[in-house]
C-alpha cells in the first residue's frame, strides 16, 4: 500500500450560540473545521481534522510511503520542517496527516482505532466544556443541562475576567449538574486561557476556592511559563492543567522539570502520535493526561489505550457539518464504536454545498487582547 495524494476542505461547527473565552467571542457561534483526507493506491483513505498550513511541504515527506508506518512517517514529517520549525499550525498539519494515517492503518487491519492501539474498554470518561464565557445565565443553564442529560457530571467553564462573575457561573453549573446527578457532588474546572499574570491567578483562584471546590485551573498564566505555573500551583488548592498549546515533547520538558503541571493536556489537532508520546512522558512523571479539542476523535480512541487518561473534553454535542462519527455520548462518557479506523465518514457533497471558505477574523478567542496579563484588576477592561 502506498500514499498517493491528499485532499483538503473546510466545514463548520455551528454551535447555535456564542462561543469563546477570556480572549474573545465568536458571536455567530460558527467555527471553522479544516479537514485533510489522505488517499492510497488500494482505495483506502484516512481522515484528519486540522490545519492545511504548508501541506505541500509536509506531504512531500510521506508521498509514496506505506501509510501503515505511521510513527516513522510522523518523524519524517517533523524532520521535513527542521529549519523553519514545526510549532504552531504547521504542527497541526502534521497532526492532521498523522491522524489520517492512523485511520488508514486501522482500516487496513479491519479494526476500530481504539482496539488497534490496544484499548480494552470502549468507554472513555468525558467532561463538559461549553466555550461559554459569552452566555447569559439562562443560556448557561440550558447549555449545561444538555450535557447533564447525557450523564456528564463534570464541567469546565471559561472565565478569568471577573471573579464574582466566575463564582456565580460556577455555582449555577454546579447546581445543574448536582440536580441531574441526584445530588451527587459534581466536578468543576475553570479555564483562564492564559489571561492572568502570576499574582492575579493566585488571588482570583483563592477567592473562588472560598466558595467552590475546583478540580483544576487551566492555563492560568502563559503556556511556557514553567516557574509561573509552579508558583500558581503552590498558591492554590486546585490542580494546574496546561499543555494544549504546546507543540512537541521539547516544550513539555521544562514544565515537567519545574513540577509546573498537575494535569498534562494535549490538543486533538496535534494528532495521535503526539498524544501517545506526551501520555507516556506524563506517565513517567506519575501525572494524568487529558485530551482537549472540539472534535477529539483520534485522541478519544488513543485515550482508551493509555493507563493515565483522566478525562476527555466534550465540547459540542453535534458533529461538524458533513461529518458522521461512530461515537455516542452516554452516561458521562464517549462510547467508541466498532467501525474500522476512526469511524469518521465525510460527506464531501454536503461540505462542497456549503461553499465555505474561512475568512480572516480580527477578533475572537484566537486573538490575545493587548492588556491580557497586564491589567491592575482582571475585569476585562
Amino acid at each position: 500500500m502506498r500514499i498517493t495524494g491528499y485532499r483538503t476542505m473546510f466545514t463548520i461547527q455551528d454551535w447555535g450560540r456564542p462561543v469563546g473565552d477570556a480572549n474573545g467571542v465568536f458571536d455567530d457561534g460558527r467555527t471553522t473545521v479544516p479537514i485533510i483526507v489522505i488517499d492510497t493506491d488500494e482505495g483506502l483513505s484516512g481522515v484528519g481534522l486540522g490545519p492545511h498550513t504548508a501541506v505541500d511541504t509536509i506531504f512531500a515527506a510521506i508521498e509514496g510511503e506505506d501509510p501503515r508506518a505511521v510513527t516513522a512517517l510522523y518523524d519524517r514529517m517533523l524532520r521535513q520542517t527542521f529549519k523553519a520549525g514545526h510549532a504552531g499550525t504547521i504542527f497541526g498539519t502534521i497532526g492532521a496527516i498523522d491522524t489520517a494515517l492512523w485511520d488508514i492503518k486501522a482500516k487496513a487491519a479491519g479494526e476500530p482505532l481504539w482496539r488497534l492501539l490496544g484499548g480494552r474498554d470502549r468507554r472513555v470518561p468525558a467532561y463538559a466544556s461549553g466555550l461559554d464565557i459569552g452566555l447569559t445565565d439562562d443560556d448557561l443553564v440550558t447549555a449545561y443541562q444538555a450535557y447533564a442529560d447525557r450523564g456528564l457530571r463534570s464541567a469546565k467553564l471559561k472565565g478569568g475576567l471577573d471573579v464574582e462573575r466566575d463564582r456565580d457561573r460556577l455555582l449555577l453549573v454546579r447546581e445543574v449538574l448536582a440536580g441531574a446527578g441526584g445530588g451527587a457532588r459534581p466536578g468543576l474546572m475553570l479555564d483562564a486561557n492564559e489571561s492572568w499574570n502570576r499574582k492575579q491567578a493566585v488571588r482570583h483562584v483563592a477567592e473562588l476556592e472560598r466558595h467552590v471546590d475546583l478540580i483544576w485551573v487551566e492555563e492560568p498564566v502563559r503556556r511556557w511559563d514553567a516557574d509561573g505555573l509552579a508558583i500558581v500551583g503552590r498558591g492554590i488548592r486546585a490542580a494546574v492543567a496546561s499543555g494544549e498549546n504546546l507543540t512537541g515533547l521539547e516544550q513539555f520538558r521544562p514544565l515537567l522539570a519545574a513540577s509546573a503541571l498537575d494535569v498534562v493536556q494535549t490538543a486533538a489537532v496535534w494528532g495521535v502520535t503526539h498524544f501517545l508520546r506526551v501520555a507516556a512522558l506524563a506517565h513517567a512523571h506519575d501525572l494524568p493526561v487529558s485530551p482537549i479539542g472540539t472534535t477529539p476523535v483520534g485522541l478519544v480512541h488513543a485515550a482508551a489505550s493509555v493507563p493515565n487518561h483522566l478525562g476527555s473534553e466534550l465540547q459540542d454535542l453535534q458533529p461538524p457539518t458533513g461529518l458522521s462519527i461512530d461515537i455516542s455520548i452516554e452516561d458521562g462518557a464517549f462510547i467508541l464504536g466498532d467501525s474500522p479506523g476512526l469511524g469518521v465518514d465525510v460527506d464531501e457533497d454536503a461540505i462542497a454545498a456549503l461553499a465555505f471558505r474561512p475568512e480572516t477574523v480580527g477578533s475572537g478567542p484566537h486573538v490575545r487582547p493587548a492588556r491580557a496579563g497586564h491589567r491592575l484588576v482582571a475585569d476585562g477592561r
